[in-house]
């Protein structure tokens, strides 16, 4: 389960990079603003994921 969690962690972190980049390259604020937003909620989970797997050991 965990290993799904990193994965679902990693493809938000890259769906939002790849947003931000589109909206930045179109001149659209809101789109870069979300693409912003799904990175770090992407980052949160790897966080919180990596947070779990060093008190599991």
């Amino acid at each position: 389960m965990a290993k799904e969690e990193k994965a679902k962690a990693k493809k938000e972190q890259l769906k939002g990079k790849a947003k931000e980049t589109m909206g930045r390259a179109v001149g659209n604020e809101r789109m870069t603003a979300e693409g912003r937003a799904e990175q770090k909620k992407g980052d949160a989970r790897q966080a919180k994921e990596k947070t779990k797997d060093t008190f599991k050991h």
